[in-house]
């Protein structure tokens, strides 16, 4: 297991995503933070989070969104949904989606079709702590990275979050 990002190093990644965000979107009244389900909710609870310590003022549209049926990459057997709360249109909205690793770009293309269900955004960024460059499978870019790794096929990418796993940090396994 080869350490990438430390408990701190991970905090001030999220600060800088979420100052990158909020560079991109002075007006955050046509902003929506979308998180995706399952792992990307723990990055996005916290990039919300450091936002609204930003801009406390400012009345944040957060949601999280399930892609489980919507994917084309897992076929086999019954799958346990987890839930979507989206409260809110994103019709003419800036989506910001935010996950923790990209990898093949499969989990987003999935995420694009499900937010259609909820209205047509005028804008979608992407935000992802890891981007696993070279192992696209389809041509998606993050707008907002908080770490670009080379790794193979063989290597997964393990987010640990305090709240689930009782550490925070990033490692890159064999």
């Amino acid at each position: 297991m080869k350490l990438i990002l430390t408990a701190p190093q991970l905090a001030i990644t999220i600060k800088r995503l979420a100052n990158q965000v909020l560079e991109n979107n002075i007006n955050l009244d046509n902003t929506v933070f979308i998180g995706l389900q399952p792992r990307g909710i723990f990055l996005s609870d916290q990039i919300v989070r450091e936002i609204n310590n930003e801009l406390p003022s400012a009345s944040l549209q957060y949601g999280k969104l399930d892609i489980t049926f919507y994917r084309d990459d897992i076929r086999n057997g019954l799958h346990v949904a987890n839930q979507t709360d989206i409260p809110f249109s994103i019709e003419g909205k800036t989506v910001v989606l935010i996950d923790d690793v990209l990898y093949t770009g499969r989990t987003i293309r999935a995420a694009l079709d499900a937010l259609l269900d909820f209205g047509r955004p005028e804008k979608v960024e992407l935000c992802v702590l890891i981007d696993r460059r070279y192992s696209r499978q389809f041509p998606i870019q993050p707008d907002y990275t908080g770490k670009s790794i080379d790794s193979i096929i063989s290597q997964k990418v393990k987010v640990f979050w305090k709240v689930k796993d009782g550490k925070e940090e990033v490692a890159l396994v064999d």
